[in-house]
């Protein structure tokens, strides 16, 4: 109850008295809100976030740039009610609101688009990881079920963008840091009114904290824009990237207080990570279009298509995996904007289809070297999304929105090595995934909201096909209802803002991650849990003039709490009824200090994360942490076209043992992976104006 106490009291006595304080604009605050204000693109809404009704958190360049600029990690952990972790360097997991029960690695139950492209495969996984740092400007993410106008999910969808530079020019980047990392990264921009590209190759490898931790990565990227006439543009997104990673294993918690640096060792039962050279190699090339095209002032277009291919190896201490992925699909939106006299607003409707395929084959690991085959599948799915949305702004500063998705899929397995040939096929009933959400704008500077959305996710193929090989053609998709009402605005000349969000939501036949004897991992639909919740921020940015000596300063927090309980789960014959979601903290807070002092600046960062139910039986935690982390640097101009930042950072600057990715439900008590001790890094960058700007 004290860390409740701690965190939230401020950040709910304040928004509570915010919300009471009447707001009569003057024309100099309307100029501040249009300058300032974030429009947000989700739900193709294109509004600002005053007039969004819902859950969605902003991750821009500034916020990602206040850390160590090799993963986006630490920027989007400042959202609150989501939460990335890495289980080593470059193994990512990624959830919202508690969708972490179903990642033992990788991001599942949450979608995500690239440039307004699908991300997740058809087979309803996402390689984040492939994303360089600097190929992202800017994310949007959607907290709660997304599928009235996304498809099929319960965790909530993200958004990545990245946008081409106005003005021509280069950039270099170079930084180092503790435990071998070093990280390099070459981009340059331009083109005319027509044509607008942006080529990047970034090499990022580190040695990593523990043993078998190596990674490596070579990314190349390019994005072009194509003005065709005044009424159409073309639009291509391009990357290619090589990936390599090794995984160490979890640890139990006596190793993990003994030496947390250690991979899984070697015992008589079983071979350790080093010596079955676990590791992860992922080489991956997407390529995408987007065509926009306005007929009128009221109709237009976007069409999309996509396609990518991954050579996937996967040498782990149980066996050695090997598989090729193919990926298509595409997606079509249509807009018609209409004006009446008292009212207006736009109808979206389209769909979206992707394919998959996908012949994985399992081998003995030989000590790192694959032996005899174990299995020979082919993986196919199909998925098609039907959507529609009335987005309506009505009289009284009422916004509603209207929006439903009709979601097929199918599935199709075969098992190559038994004779005969074992074939599969699963096709889901059709769903509807509808959301209703109405915002009204009490004041220019306050609005309420409230929504209520449904969420349907079937399994992913990684989870109807997991580590033990063992098709499973009889577990279920979830299904929830989420019932959401939120409170943002600002007060005292928009220079303090908040935003508290609080949703129920019901969650039938939820996915859970359970473990073999061996330590495979497979899948069971646990009854029914109860996901409550109550997400705050709060921010402080005082006007400054230009002339001051401090020329920016923020101060921020956000607050997380989840109550999260299994309803209705019993497993093997035990009851887990009432306890709470296995991977979720209760309680997660952060507090942030932006400071620009002439061509200096700091940003500082602490964080507190809560106890971790470890296991079903909530035997096991994983103690509660404090983080601290900042950044200092300087920027300037060595010419008038020749901007240069030099910076340095530290991170778990009082030196915490903790582990960032817990393995769930983790056979022999080997939960933990334990992050990085204090560790420091620099750098320096250099972005020179092909031309003279203005």
């Amino acid at each position: 109850m004290k860390k409740i106490l701690l965190f939230s009291f401020p950040i709910l006595s304040a928004s509570l008295a915010f919300a009471q304080e009447p707001a009569t604009p003057s024309v100099q605050t309307d100029t501040t809100k249009i300058l300032n204000e974030v429009v947000v693109q989700a739900y193709v809404y294109d509004r600002p976030m005053s007039e969004v009704p819902a859950a969605v958190g902003v991750v821009s360049t500034k916020d990602l740039e206040r850390f160590s600029n090799t993963s986006i990690l630490p920027a989007v952990n400042t959202i609150p009610g989501v939460r990335m972790e890495e289980r080593s360097p470059g193994s990512y997991r990624f959830s919202i609101r508690g969708s972490l029960l179903r990642s033992p690695f990788g991001v599942r139950n949450v979608k995500m688009y690239w440039n307004g492209l699908p991300l997740t495969d058809g087979g309803g996984n996402t390689y984040l990881n492939l994303i360089d740092f600097n190929a992202i400007t800017n994310a949007e993410i959607i907290k709660g079920p997304g599928g009235s106008l996304y498809g099929a999910g319960t965790g909530g969808v993200m958004l990545l963008t990245k946008q081409i530079e106005p003005l021509p020019q280069l950039q270099f980047s170079a930084m180092g840091g503790s435990y071998g990392l070093q990280r390099y990264q070459l981009s340059a921009s331009g083109g005319s009114d027509k044509v607008k590209a942006s080529v990047q190759f970034a090499h990022q490898q580190s040695d990593g904290y523990r043993q078998q931790t190596a990674m490596r990565r070579d990314a190349v990227n390019a994005d072009l824009a194509f003005k065709i006439n005044s009424k159409s543009t073309l639009s291509a997104t391009i990357f290619y990237t090589d990936l390599f990673y090794e995984t160490p294993g979890g640890l139990t918690k006596a190793q993990f207080e003994q030496d947390p640096s250690m991979a899984r060792p070697t015992t008589p039962a079983a071979k350790g990570a080093v010596d079955q050279k676990a590791a992860v190699y992922n080489k991956t090339a997407y390529t995408g279009l987007v065509y926009d095209y306005a007929w009128n002032s009221r109709w237009s277009i976007k069409t999309a298509a996509y396609g990518s291919i991954t050579d996937f190896k996967n040498p782990t201490i149980r066996n050695f995996e090997k598989r090729h992925e193919d990926n298509v699909g595409g997606r079509v939106t249509t807009q018609y904007n209409f004006d009446k006299e008292k009212w207006n607003g736009k109808i979206s409707f389209g769909g979206e289809y992707q394919y998959f395929y996908s012949p994985v084959k399992v081998y003995d690991n030989n000590l790192g070297v694959a032996g005899n085959i174990q299995s020979d599948d082919k993986l196919k799915s199909n998925q098609l999304l039907a959507f529609a949305q009335a987005d309506l702004e009505l009289p009284g500063d009422l916004f509603l929105t209207l929006g439903g998705s009709m979601n097929f899929l199918k599935y199709d397995y075969a098992s190559l090595i038994a004779t005969p040939v074992i074939n599969q096929e699963r096709k889901f009933d059709p769903v509807f995934s509808p959301r209703v959400a109405l915002l009204k704008k009490l004041t220019h500077t306050l609005s309420v909201y409230g929504s209520v959305s449904k969420g349907f996710s079937p399994p992913s193929l990684a989870e109807v096909r997991p580590s033990t090989g063992n098709y499973n053609n009889s577990l279920n998709p979830e299904r929830g209802l989420s019932y959401e009402v939120g409170l943002r605005g600002s007060v005292l000349n928009r220079q303090v803002s908040y935003d508290l969000t609080a949703y129920d939501f019901r969650l039938d036949e939820t996915i859970v991650i359970q473990r073999t004897p061996d330590g495979a991992d497979y899948f069971v639909n646990a009854g029914r849990t109860s996901q409550r919740g109550l997400e705050a921020t709060l921010s402080w940015m005082p006007t400054l003039g230009a002339d001051q000596a401090v020329s920016y300063l923020r101060v921020w927090g956000s607050y997380t709490y989840n109550h999260y309980r299994f309803s209705d789960y019993v497993q093997d014959g035990k009851d887990y009824s009432g306890n709470q979601l296995t991977g979720v903290a209760p309680n997660i807070g952060l507090i942030g200090v932006d400071l620009t002092v002439k061509k200096f600046y700091t940003n500082i960062t602490t964080s507190f994360t809560d106890d971790i139910p470890l296991n079903d039986a909530n035997s096991e935690f994983a103690k509660s942490y404090v983080l601290l982390g900042g950044r200092i640097g300087y920027r300037a101009m060595l010419t008038r076209n020749f901007p240069f930042e030099v910076f340095c950072g530290i991170d778990n600057a009082l030196n915490k043992t903790y582990s960032l990715g817990n393995d769930l439900n983790a056979v022999g008590g080997r939960f933990y992976n334990a992050a990085a001790p204090r560790n420091y890094y620099g750098g320096i960058r250099i972005k020179p104006l092909l031309k003279k700007g203005s």
